[in-house]
Parts: C-alpha cells; structure tokens; sequence
C-alpha cells in the first residue's frame, strides 16, 4: 500500500525515494529508472522488488521529495484511475488532511439503520447519574424551603361550646363543633392502640412517612385512579390540622405533606402528634375522641379516659369512614380488623380479644335534643344577650366557649308548672298564651321564665317577645313619679271624674272607673284599688306632666321607642297603661321598687370563659332611679293590693311580705300581674289569639301558632296565609289567672328560703289636695286611725295568713335566689360602667308577627 503524501512527514518517518512517483494501487506503468543505474526488476504483483545492497543488507530508503505531483502519469499515457478506495489528498491549500472515516465490517455491518439512534450504555449510565442528582437536589431545596407549620387551621382546633344553669355545673346546652380537647393523658390507652393498629402500624418507629403508601398513592394520581390520603397518622395530623396544607388532590400537595410530616416527626414526640391527631379528626357526630366517646356510647359519665378496648376499636374502625351508619355492617367489618390489628401489635394484652370481643352498645342517634324542650328558649336569648356584646353565634358554635347562664334549673320548672298548671285549672285551651319572668331584683339577673314548652314546634318566647299593653300593672310608675315630685302616700286624688276633666288622648266621655269610689280617695286606696281617675289626674299634675314618666320607665329598662311612640298616640292613657311591654320588661321594673329604688338591666348571662379565662363579665351595674324613700313607700301602696280591700286581695304570700299589681287591657284582652319580695320579681301575662280564615272560620292554632298552610291545598303561602291573628277577650281579669300563676311559682321559689322584710314606710314628700272644687277638704286621718274602715290596706290580721302562718320571720341577708347552687355563693361581678349597657338604655324584642294591638284602655278590674 502506497504512503500519503506529507509536506512534512512526522518525526522517525523516513521521506520517499527521490525519482519515484507513487503509482495506483493496480495498475501498471513503466518501471523508471533506479538511482546509480541500476534497474529494479519486476516482482510479481507488479510492485518491483528491491536490491540488496551491496554485503547483503538492503539499501535504506532515501528521503521522500517534498514535492509530489498530485496526478500520476506513465510517459504520454491518460491518467489511471484505480477502482480501489481513494485517501482524501490535499487540495495545494495547506490545510491538514480529513480524519480518516469510520471502519466498515467486510460484511457491510455497523450501527447504520435505527441502532445509530440507540445510545450506549455509558451515555445512559451518566443521564441516570446527572438525572438522580438533580432530583436529589431539588428535593433537598425544596425540603429546606418548606417550613415547620406553626398555626393550626380553625376547624381543626373549634370546639363546642357549652350554655350552663347558673350554678355553672349542669348543662343546658351544647353548641357548635362536637370537640373537647383533652390532654394524652386522658385518653384511654386502648383507644390510642386501636388508632395506630389500624391507621399506622409503624407509627411508633416510622419516621412520619410510609414508602409504601407514598409509592401506592403517587401511582394512583398518576394513573388516574382515585387519590388516596396519606398512610401513616403523622401525615394525617399535618394536613388535617396545620394551616397551609390545603384539602385539595394533587401532587404538590402530597409532596408538601410528605415534607411536613419528616419535620414534625423530626421536632414533635410521638406522644405529642397521636394526641393532636386524636384531638382533631373526625369520627362522624364529633371530632375528636372525648366529644365523640360522650356522642356513641351510653352513659351520664363517659369519657375517652373510661373507654373499654372494644369502645376503642369502635371509634378506630370510624376513623377511615366517618359517616357510616353507628352499627353498619361494613362497620362491624373493620371493627373486627381493629381488633385483629390489635391482638397482633400486642399479643401479650390483647391476644384473646378476638375471641372475647363483642361489637359495643352505642347510642342509635345523636338527636337535637339541645334546644327540644325548654332548652331552645334558654340558648336563643343567650345567643341573643352575647350577639349584642360582640360575640357571634358562629364564635360561639367554634370557640369553646364555657357560658354561665342566670337561669336556675329548679326554677325554670317551677315557671313552667306553675304557669301550664293554672291554665289546666281554668280550661285555657291552645288559644292562650301565658308568659312568666321572674329576675332577681338585687342584680338584675333573669332567674326562671316561662314562654313555651318545646322550642323545636314553638320557637316564640312569650317573656321575651311577647309586647302586650301594661294595663294597670304601669301605674307603680306613675306612683313612683308622683313620690319622686315631692308629694305624698297622704296626698288625696280625685275619684269619679279626672282633674281636669278633659285630658288629651281620653276616650269618648272621658276616663272613668268601672265602679263608684267616691269624690276623693288617697293614694293607697288609688292605687289599691286601681282607680284610674285618680292616676291620670297624677300624671297631670306632675311638674313634667307624662315627661316625667316617660323618663322613669325609660330608666327602668323599658324600650325608648315604644314609650315615646305611646304618648304621641295615646296621650295621658300612657298613665293608665297603653304602652306596649313585655314580662321580662315588668319584671326588672319592678326592681326600683324591691332594690331601693336601683334598677339593674336584666340579663341571662353571669360569666363567660374561654380556655380558663373570663372572656367577658357580667354586665351588672345598678342605677338608682329613684331615692330609697320613695321606693318605700311605693311598696306600701302595692302590698295593699294584695290586702282586704285591694284588686288582688287574699292572693299573697302568707307572712312572707310581698308587693305588687293587677293589670287588666280593654275588653280584657290582656290580663297581668306583676309583684315581689325583696329577693324575687315576678311578672305574669295572659293574651288570647285565634287563628281566624278569610270567610271567618275560627282554626285551631298548631303547636301555639296560626297554620299558614292547609293540608292538600297549594292555595296558601306565607304572602297568602290559611289564617290570620285575631285577639279577642280573655273572659278574665288580672286577679285570676295571672295572680294565681304568680303566687303558685313565687310559693315555690322562696322554699327554703329566709323571710326578708320590706323597709319600713319612709314619709317621703309632702300631701298634694287635687280634689276637685268645690268639694270640702277631707278630714285627715290619725296615723292608729283606719280611713278606709274596714277596707283598711295594711290590715295585717290572722284573715291574710293563707300560706305558712307559722314561718320563721326571722330575717337574714340573702342577696340571691339559693335554690339549686350546691351552697354556691352569688356575687355580683364588678365591670366598667363604660363597657356595659347602663339602666334603662336597654332594647327589647319587636311586636309579634300577626298580633294586634287594642289601642285604649278599660277601667281596671275590681
């Protein structure tokens, strides 16, 4: 094979032959001359053979010419071409020569074809590499970029809220999320196996992740299947409670919550993160493990702490399906797989438990039995009390949230009996309506009230709600204006006529009495027998005529606006009881008169707490409204009326001191009465409604309420009702019913406790002569003498002693109702007069729907 040509061959080459030109490879040309003359001979093959020097060694070649012809020639011959493969030549242009190409197979094989796009295993090999250590660091950064989660989501930390009698240990109800944090330590051991036999075997030794389930759940997302949640209870504490671990299904998310649940493993104990799992998850009618202990399985006293291991492997077998049915039979199913978990992480406690255990007792429903009954009255005005200061309903339902009622549990039945047993008395049927409050006048505080007896069917709250014209049960107001003006018990007013005889807002004819008390009586008798004339000639005579009790009762918590609307329409009837009010209304009213003339605003509420801590305080705060004096001698005149002589005469309490009022609506439509002790205020009122259709067919009311709707009829909806309200006459008086119901609940309220005595008269003021002229000046009275003969108001004879004539009188300081406190002590908690709602700034509820309202008065009953 001849060489290729080099300008400058490399180092040890030796250079060609001078005179010999490299020939094809196959061809035949002449042979020319060899150097010193000699011709070289032919050799087959036709390469000429070289002599040997000249001693038997061959001549060495000599150098090559640097110049060699890039066409070879023989003499005038054309220029063979070999049909062997030619070597790239150079072109003259001085550039090195092309690389030689690559070796073919003499079989014409190679990596032609599709295996030229093949890699080779080194290239794949070092991919993998670059590739796995990319991953690899992109994981590490994202891992450090990820932080520990530091705040929990608010689902996940809501508990319920609890509404308490007002001795702060009995329920009345619960509310909102159905958890109750409880510490590890209260959890029963058997519960916390059960939870990790089924939810996590490797808990106590994994790192917070499962290889296997992450492998399970990223090839379901990838392949479309259903996504499945996190494997082990790290991962399922760190998305069901931090914050920023979202519930949507994709891959970042997964990864995410891979990556916190290594950290948390890294900086939580295992202790810690089974507890805030048990804490939070959710096992169907509650989350987290006390609530829901407390929510399946029967029993005054259940707690997760008392839990047996088949109630353990109960709420376990939960756990994956919250909302199965509380004994369905897929429930059972993994009942037993818990108990088999169980027996085989533990053999040496549970080895026999899957031959002993049987599937627990549990509750069959959850039911709403929170707010049926009387309960529902008691939740909504406390709901409503707090809403006013702030406090949200959904923030209570969330916020864990330890409420302390006013209301005594003892208390609230004895108003329910003693109103429901009056109207059986007397044949009420659901066509009436009777409502009772009773607050304890020393702070305000709502003890008992009676407004219905299943808020689940009749949500309405008589007390509450319930706006009924106050008849004559306003006049203390009145009385007590009079006194506040500087005039006196003494002073005599007008009896069959008003003074003057005309007043704006009288009905035709004027105001009367519905019987003959003569020309002049003085104001015990006044207000004894309730004599209207003499009241509406009072107010009159006020320096600030209706002004100044407007602005009394305003000051004793009665709503502003329904008192100013009143005057502007119904004039000096607002003296004899033409605005609107309500029991509860009455009843802190008449505190001014059982308190020493201090009002506190009625409230339901003593205390709220949250985590340990009071959240918000009793608003409490009293305001004198009128002077002690007048106070006094306010209640002289309303315990003549439960004396011989007065409206409700021989309806009193015994030799337990009490004062109070009759009132009674035109055509007797709305029938009160409202009295007290020194320890209670009661107020009682009647109504009567019938349900009355278009053609004037009267209906039996459903559950208290007019029926919107006819049964097979699509005719009626709320914009065109089945029937309507109508209230018509009671067909009784404010010394029936009412009083009855009043003395009833007031006999059992005061049981067991101490018999207080009103304070003595107190003189206040100065006799005021408004008799009309000319009728002589009545003759007064000597202080032993009796004016009214024997109607004498303050007749205190063995005749009155009705109930417990033989009572201890004796007298001892209670400034609270103590009826069902287990010897608890009531104390008024001390607030900022700045941060409450003072005396008589208070609101109350608007007018029912459907009610009317009669605009005038009649005389009061005898």
């Amino acid at each position: 094979m001849a060489a290729q040509p080099y300008d400058e061959p490399p180092a040890g080459r030796a250079e060609p032959r001078a005179g010999h030109a490299e020939q094809p490879r196959g061809s035949h040309p002449e042979q020319p001359p060899q150097r010193g003359g000699h011709p070289q001979q032919p050799q087959p093959g036709g390469r000429p053979q070289q002599q040997p020097p000249p001693g038997g060694h061959p001549e060495q070649p000599p150098p090559r010419s640097r110049s060699r012809q890039d066409t070879r020639t023989l003499g005038n011959q054309e220029t063979i071409i070999s049909d062997a493969p030619r070597r790239s030549r150079r072109r003259g242009s001085g550039e090195p020569p092309e690389p030689p190409g690559p070796p073919t197979k003499k079989d014409g094989g190679g990596r032609g074809g599709w295996r030229r796009f093949v890699p080779s295993w080194k290239i794949v090999v070092a991919g993998t590499v670059v590739l796995a250590a990319g991953l690899f660091g992109m994981i590490m950064v994202a891992y450090a970029n990820t932080p520990v989660p530091t705040s929990a989501q608010s689902e996940a930390t809501a508990q319920q809220s609890t509404i308490y009698f007002r001795d702060g240990k009995n329920e009345i109800a619960r509310l909102g999320f159905k958890r109750e944090i409880v510490p590890f330590a209260k959890m029963d051991e058997d519960v916390r196996n059960a939870a990790v036999a089924i939810e996590n075997k490797t808990f106590w030794e994994d790192s917070g992740i499962s290889v296997s389930g992450m492998v399970r759940s990223v090839y379901n997302t990838v392949t479309g299947q259903q996504l499945q949640g996190a494997s082990t209870i790290t991962q399922q504490m760190a998305r069901g409670y931090y914050d920023g671990l979202s519930q949507e299904v994709s891959i970042q998310r997964k990864v995410k919550e891979i990556f916190v649940a290594v950290k948390l493993d890294e900086t939580m104990s295992k202790q810690d993160i089974l507890e805030t799992y048990l804490n939070t998850i959710n096992f169907g009618r509650a989350y987290g493990v006390e609530a829901a202990a407390k929510a399946y399985f029967p029993g005054k006293n259940i707690t997760a702490a008392k839990l047996t291991p088949e109630q353990g492997a109960y709420l376990a077998a939960r756990i994956q399906q919250p909302n199965w049915d509380h004994n369905s039979s897929a429930l059972q199913w993994r009942f037993k797989e818990v108990i088999k978990n169980m027996a085989e992480l533990w053999p040496d406690k549970y080895g026999n438990l899957p031959q002993t255990a049987k599937f627990p007792k549990t509750r069959a429903s959850a039911g709403n039995d929170d707010l049926g009954g009387l309960n529902g009255y008691m939740v909504k005005q406390v709901l409503a009390e707090l809403e006013t200061r702030g406090l949200t309903e959904e923030e209570i339902k969330s916020g864990g949230y330890h409420i302390v009622s006013t209301f005594d549990r003892r208390l609230m039945k004895a108003a329910q009996t003693a109103v429901k047993s009056t109207m059986q008395a007397y044949n009420l049927g659901t066509e009436f309506h009777g409502g009772l409050a009773a607050v304890n006048p020393k702070n305000g505080r709502v003890l008992a009230f009676y407004g219905g007896d299943d808020y689940l069917t009749d949500p309405w709250n008589e007390p509450f709600q319930s706006t009924k014209q106050a008849a004559s049960a306003f006049k203390p107001y009145v009385l007590a204006a009079w006194l506040q003006a500087g005039y006196s018990l003494k002073s005599y007013v007008p009896g069959n006529q008003t003074v003057p005889k005309e007043l704006p807002g009288q009905q035709e004819g004027g105001i009367k009495n519905s019987h003959n008390v003569g020309v002049s009586v003085d104001v015990v008798k006044a207000t004894a027998a309730s004599v209207n004339t003499a009241y509406v000639s009072m107010a009159f005579k006020l320096p600030g005529q209706l002004d100044d009790v407007k602005n009394l009762v305003e000051a004793a918590g009665f709503d502003q606006k329904r008192m100013e609307d009143d005057v502007n329409e119904h004039h000096f009837q607002f003296a004899i009881g033409s605005a609107l009010v309500t029991p509860v209304e009455q009843a802190a009213g008449y505190s001014i008169f059982a308190n020493g003339g201090k009002y506190t605003k009625y409230h339901v509420v003593q205390e709220v707490k949250q985590n340990g801590k009071v959240a918000y305080p009793e608003q409490a705060v009293a305001k004198e409204v009128i002077n002690p004096g007048v106070a006094a001698d306010a209640t002289i005149a309303m315990q003549a009326v439960l004396q011989p002589g007065g409206t409700a005469a021989g309806k009193g309490l015994g030799n337990r001191p009490a004062a109070g009022k009759t009132g009674t609506n035109n055509d007797e439509k709305e029938a009160w009465f409202v009295g007290y002790t020194p320890q209670i205020s009661t107020a009682v009122g009647f109504y009567r409604e019938q349900c009355v259709t278009k053609t004037g067919k009267v209906v039996a009311p459903q559950h208290s309420n007019c029926p919107i709707f006819r049964k097979g009829s699509k005719k009626y909806n709320n914009d065109n009702p089945y029937t309507t309200v109508r209230e018509v006459s009671l067909g009784f008086e404010g010394a029936g019913p009412p009083t009855i119901a009043w003395q009833k609940f007031m006999q059992m309220a005061h049981e067991n406790l101490p018999i207080e005595q009103f304070p003595d008269r107190a003189e206040v003021g100065v006799p005021e002569n408004i008799v009309p002229s000319p009728t002589p000046t009545p003759t007064p009275t000597q202080e032993d003498e009796n004016p009214f003969g024997s109607d004498n108001p303050f007749d205190d004879g063995a005749d009155d002693c009705l109930i417990g004539c033989d009572s201890n009188d004796t007298t001892v300081p209670d400034d609270d109702v103590s009826v069902d406190d287990d010897g608890a002590e009531d104390e008024f908690s001390e607030t900022n007069p700045d941060d409450v709602g003072l005396a008589g700034q208070g609101s109350a509820p608007e007018h029912r729907t459907g009610g009317t309202q009669p605009k005038t008065t009649r005389p009061e009953d005898q």
